[in-house]
């Protein structure tokens, strides 16, 4: 088995060291659930504004990981994400939006890129399956939230060809980096989501789930996007998977299913540092 790309720099974040040379000053992780102020069922590095937790502690929590990235958290930019495959390109003009509002951030959005330096570019998590998107010749990165309706609806794909017809982004350039989600020991679906997922390239490729139950069947998210990444061009050498579950690794992360659904938000950020 591969080693695990996402590695933990301290209390706060995982990195993604194999990417940090492809772009100078490239910032590229993802958050753990230790370090921050919240408390009770988001205890406490909860990053989202929209669990119910309190916004001052969210803002002060995001505060916390700006400095530990020394990433200016005015630099920042995050979306309303509502599992839709629509892709924002975001410019030097959005630094700021979300930060401290979850209705300010970028609407409806659950991928985002940009050619700028001194942005951050931020998605919030927990179980649906982060994607990191970078193409180091045209100095463009990227992120998607990919559950299962941004999966089936190939999100992750969109992200690609998006950046192929209107970026002049090589496929070959292009790498994805998969990064940690639920995993198919802790992710059971019903027929409904099998019968989505069936509607896509599914049949090319191994089976991405199999059945425990009458309509009930264990599903691999984070492989069935790498299926759908492939078909979109980027090279099977450039996509790199994380083997973390969130809801397995219980000390280190927050996850919907596991949790009741009341539980904190992890984040996917990936910037180019450039003093402001």
């Amino acid at each position: 088995m591969a080693a695990e790309p996402f590695q933990q720099k301290d209390t706060t974040f995982l990195s993604l060291p194999q990417w940090e040379n492809l772009i100078k000053g490239l910032t590229v992780g993802f958050t753990a659930k230790s370090g921050g102020v919240s408390s009770d069922a988001y205890s406490t590095l909860n990053l989202g504004l929209h669990v119910q937790d309190h916004s001052e502690k969210v803002v002060q929590n995001r505060g916390i990981l700006a400095s530990c990235l020394s990433f200016p958290l005015k630099n920042w930019v995050f979306a309303e994400q509502i599992h839709s495959t629509h892709i924002e390109k975001v410019s030097k003009q959005d630094r700021g939006r979300g930060l401290a509002a979850y209705e300010e951030g970028l609407a409806g959005s659950d991928g985002l890129y940009t050619k700028d330096a001194g942005v951050m570019l931020s998605l919030c998590f927990a179980d649906c399956v982060p994607l990191y998107f970078i193409a180091p010749e045209k100095h463009l990165i990227g992120l998607a939230h990919a559950g299962w309706k941004g999966t089936v609806n190939d999100i992750g794909g969109k992200m690609v060809r998006k950046w192929i017809d209107e970026e002049d982004a090589d496929p070959l350039d292009i790498k994805v980096a998969i990064g940690p989600a639920i995993g198919e020991c802790c992710y059971i679906v019903d027929d409904k989501v099998i019968s989505a997922i069936n509607k896509t390239v599914v049949g090319k490729y191994p089976s991405v789930y199999h059945s425990v139950s009458d309509g009930q069947y264990k599903l691999d998210l984070k492989q069935l996007n790498k299926y759908l990444l492939l078909e979109s061009g980027v090279k099977e050498e450039n996509i790199t998977i994380s083997q973390q579950c969130t809801s397995c690794e219980k000390d280190l992360y927050f996850s919907h299913r596991r949790d009741g659904g009341k539980t904190g938000r992890m984040l996917s950020f990936i910037g180019i540092y450039k003093e402001a």
